[in-house]
């Protein structure tokens, strides 16, 4: 232990971390840049927060104060002690209606402040596109603005007041009217008057350099004000007081197509006049589908407000008339409202790959000019990238001038990296020419602060530093930003990463197998970290369950970016930090789907286990869960199933089994069925003989042995609705399809029995070889299938998506994955796809349950819900996770995340969903959650389905 660390053990009651882990969590923020820290507090107090400024101060390591770690420009990592307020200075303290304040503290999420504020009419004004888990600190620091920022301003336009900690321990108010100004700072500003008032460009997004100007006598010498924006370089924020806005009773959004990007910046400024709460452009490039956006090139998305739906629509429609577009929309529904948004919101990270998946990274992200010089500052940038040999996707704020950008920098080499900086310097220059602001939201960290001087002027710059020194003499806080920079190609994060390709199994064919580009995804987002999921999300369950940055999305992709450095984590695959942030990954898919970027930690995980107990004894539950189809198999040869039941019952007896297999004792162990779903196959009479298409029922391990009624019941409807149903063969030759035994008799001398498996339970433990030998297995069982254009119907999500994704990703090098894995279809997609003329039998209930976390990242539910409106069926399901997710619920020291995630979201819709509601879980996981945790029985809609076409009433009941 250093003395530093010691120190800072007395000296605080947080949490006190310079353990390997802590420190690679934040190495990086969302920007291109990583700085090693010492060490990570977490205060639980601003008395804290002093006693840690003091420990550093005595021992002259600087200090960086963090909140949600999502700045764009490196002013979140810093190489002394890291303040994290997101951990217990996270609270409201108060709100008052009346004033319209709340007084908050900086780890608060905003998304918390403004559920607080929704019930009284109010709101926050600027609301960042993070705005899910960015923090009022952090907002404060970048003084963020947001999609609102048209109505309502910066965040230093909602400050009220601010109570800091100065880096040698004085606690000041600030406010206006030289509130709180530490000594010296009025001297400083008297003795340049003449330089504020006329050094500073007057821009609405003008967020580059301090705001010193905001000290002038004529703007009421506002301390608070000229405080934000300083990028933790002046002081510590305890506690803020902030304005509230009054929230519309009712918005309407308005989306406006244009020709091109330049038409719709040259009209931005032009809507202005009318009053919206928003206008946000984009173009074409950034939006992987256009569905549900009017016609045209690129969009302006232009929010009003009113006392009623009917106000806010009339005020849309009259910026639509005045606006000259292409093709307009107005929306009022807030459904549809928040999908569009959603569009936008992801383009931070959807805009870090190009259409063809070259990476582009943000340094230009977020320069702003004058509204009206937008369309005209937009060619120059455009000709600039396109002399530079570069590319990018402009996006933003264009009501405010202020343009987003992520660019396909290559900082890999040193001819990319001397690009980058000539680039940078060029831009610098346009922006500066146009009469705007290098930083026009996200501050100048060390991106952007080299080239102040390009925009003031050695004379201002050197004012900001003097201010510096005022704030701050000892150069303690977050040293290296807005003043004496680092030179913004230095510390560069890809920098450390091993320029050879890392020897992986996945085939990465998004990445071009490069398994290092695969972890260079993650930009630092952090749509991983809100606190509750959003709709059908499922990302990220564990950190939901946990708060964690370490069993976060974000915090996995972190530690492996430090684990193939080398220079924190110094074991490679071996790595224990890395196995234990995994641990808590529950593989859910959900990141592939719900993170910008597409991150993918299931297959990351899969990945680091299998290289990481590579030659060396694995966990219990690796064999008892990740052999399950072996042993399940087994005991069906055997029929012995009774006997294990019989077995399970006896508390000791099962105790033994589940200690001897790894599996949490909270748990009961599942029944074998009696008689495994092809057995039953077996001895049914023929299906019927027609005309109808011809489907391969996938007889998954969780439909043979666990839940055969899935099976049955999927034959009946498939078989109802018209089709043909046969099973895949089980002897590898030549042999006919659809009986689910026999071959010709020349190859039954030679041919061998199997089973057809998706391999999933081997790759949710690691053991890729294993999996990638039962896969070809499957692929040779599976032969004379993929000479028919037969589809291939998978019942189970889980199985379905690793035929969908896993398969042809470990078996890149073998053409027949990849048309087994185009052949997988879903129970709703076959009914919809081979008997589009069936109509099912009207069930005519409520639903409630959740859709499968695989199903919502890989498959896709749109056909399960057209089958559920189709049947009667009405309602939505729940997102998130149920929490079992196949192995990990069981695995030993994982129930008490399991059962939090089944708290997050699915349990409550279950308790909350009307009488007599069908509880619909397609998973086997899913339903087992279900009945373990809630005693309720969870049915697959293949069951439903079938029950109705019984006669049977349909819904069981829920308890």
């Amino acid at each position: 232990m250093t003395d530093l660390e010691a120190a800072l053990r007395r000296a605080v009651r947080g949490e006190v971390g310079f353990d390997v882990t802590s420190r690679a969590l934040t190495t990086m923020d969302a920007s291109n840049y990583r700085r090693v820290p010492l060490g990570v507090v977490a205060p639980r107090d601003a008395d804290d927060v002093a006693a840690a400024l003091a420990v550093c101060r005595e021992h002259g390591v600087p200090v960086v104060a963090r909140g949600g770690g999502t700045s764009i420009a490196g002013q979140a990592t810093g190489t002394g002690v890291v303040l994290d307020f997101t951990r217990h200075m996270n609270r409201l303290l108060s709100l008052d209606p009346e004033s319209r304040t709340a007084v908050v503290q900086p780890g608060l999420v905003l998304d918390r402040l403004q559920d607080a504020a929704a019930p009284h009419g109010l709101r926050f004004g600027p609301d960042p596109s993070t705005h899910g888990r960015c923090t009022l600190g952090g907002m404060i620091g970048n003084n963020s603005c947001g999609s609102h920022s048209v109505a309502w301003g910066t965040t230093a336009d909602s400050v009220a007041g601010l109570t800091v900690l100065t880096a040698r321990g004085k606690r000041l108010r600030l406010g206006r009217e030289w509130a709180g100004a530490p000594d010296g700072l009025r001297d400083l500003v008297d003795g340049g008057l003449a330089r504020l008032r006329t050094g500073f460009p007057d821009l609405p997004r003008r967020i580059s350099g301090y705001a010193l100007d905001a000290l002038l006598p004529e703007r009421g010498a506002d301390v608070a004000r000229s405080f934000c924006g300083s990028e933790g370089t002046l002081g510590v924020v305890t506690e803020a007081t902030v304005r509230l806005v009054d929230a519309p009773r009712a918005r309407a959004l308005a989306v406006l197509g244009y020709a091109d990007e330049a038409g719709a910046a040259e009209a931005a400024a032009g809507l202005l006049p009318y009053g919206p709460l928003t206008v946000e452009g984009m173009a074409a490039d950034l939006v992987p589908s256009t569905e549900g956006l009017p016609r045209g090139g690129a969009w302006l998305f232009v929010e009003t407000g009113g006392d009623s739906t009917t106000e806010a629509r009339a005020r849309a429609e009259a910026i639509v008339r005045a606006a000259d577009v292409v093709d307009a929309r107005v929306v009022t529904d807030p459904a549809g409202q928040r999908t569009l948004w959603r569009v936008r919101e992801d383009a931070s990270g959807t805009a870090t790959r190009m259409p063809d998946g070259a990476e582009a990274w943000p340094g230009w992200e977020d320069c702003a000019v004058p509204p009206a010089r937008l369309g005209a500052y937009l060619r120059d940038f455009r000709a600039l990238l396109s002399s530079s040999g570069l590319r990018g996707t402009p996006y933003g704020h264009f009501g405010d001038g202020c343009i987003h950008v992520r660019i396909d920098f290559d900082l890999l080499t040193d001819a990319g990296i001397a690009r980058f900086r000539r680039f940078s310097e060029e831009l610098a220059d346009v922006v500066v020419a146009h009469g705007g602001s290098l930083s026009g939201e996200h501050g100048d960290g060390q991106a952007r602060a080299e080239l102040l001087p390009r925009m003031y002027g050695a004379e201002t710059v050197a004012l900001f530093e003097r201010a510096k020194a005022v704030w701050d003499p000892d150069d303690l806080l977050n040293p290296g930003m807005l003043v004496r920079p680092a030179p913004l190609d230095a510390n560069l994060r890809f920098s450390v990463l091993p320029r050879e390709p890392v020897d992986v199994a996945f085939g990465y064919p998004a990445d071009g197998g490069d398994f290092s580009a695969a972890v260079r995804r993650c930009v630092g987002v952090a749509k991983c970290r809100t606190p509750s999921a959003a709709g059908p999300d499922v990302m990220c369950p564990s950190f939901r369950a946990t708060g964690e940055e370490e069993h976060s999305t974000r915090g996995r992709a972190r530690l492996l970016h430090e684990m193939l450095a080398g220079e924190l984590v110094t074991d490679g695959w071996r790595s224990t930090e890395v196995r234990d942030a995994l641990d808590l990954c529950l593989s859910c898919k959900g990141c592939r789907s719900d993170c910008p970027v597409e991150v993918d930690m299931a297959t990351y995980k899969a990945e680091f286990l299998h290289h990481h107990y590579a030659g060396r004894r694995r966990p219990a539950a690796h064999y008892a869960m990740g052999w399950l189809p072996v042993w399940l198999r087994w005991a069906a040869r055997a029929r012995v199933a009774p006997v294990v039941n019989a077995l399970a019952s006896v508390g000791p007896l099962a105790a033994v089994a589940q200690r001897l297999g790894g599996i949490a004792a909270e748990r009961d162990l599942p029944r074998l069925a009696r008689e495994p779903f092809t057995r039953w196959w077996r001895r049914r009479p023929s299906g019927p003989e027609g005309p109808g298409d011809l489907v391969v029922l996938w007889p998954d391990t969780f439909t043979e042995h666990l839940s055969p009624s899935v099976g049955r019941a999927a034959v009946r409807v498939l078989e109802a609705a018209g089709l043909r149903v046969a099973l895949p063969p089980t002897l590898r030759g030549r042999g006919r399809v659809g009986d689910g035994t026999s071959t010709s008799a020349t190859a039954l001398l030679t041919a061998r029995r199997g089973r057809v498996c998706c391999g999933l339970t081997y790759v949710s433990t690691g053991q890729l070889d294993r999996a990638r030998a039962v896969m070809r297995r499957t692929l040779d069982l599976m032969a004379p299938v993929l000479e028919t254009s037969a589809p291939v119907v998978v019942l189970e999500p889980s199985c379905a998506a690793a035929l969908r994704t896993d398969l042809p990703e470990l078996l890149h090098d073998d053409p027949r994955a990849a048309r087994l894995a185009s052949r997988v279809l879903t129970f709703a997609e076959a009914l919809e796809r081979h008997a589009p003329d069936w109509t099912p039998p009207r069930v005519n209930r409520p639903v409630t349950g959740q859709t499968h976390c695989h199903q919502h990242a890989v498959l896709g539910d749109a056909p399960d819900r057209r089958l559920r409106e189709a049947a009667g069926l009405t309602g939505e399901l729940t997102g998130g996770c149920c929490g079992l997710a196949g192995n990990f619920g069981f695995e030993k020291g994982h129930y008490e995340v399991s059962a939090a995630c089944a708290e997050d979201q699915l349990l409550p819709a279950v308790r909350e969903a009307p009488p007599g509601s069908v509880v619909l879980a397609d998973g086997f996981s899913c339903r087992t959650q279900l009945e373990q945790l809630a005693g309720v029985r969870g049915r697959h809609l293949a069951e439903v389905l079938a029950e109705r076409l019984d006669g049977d009433g349909g819904a069981a009941p829920r308890g």
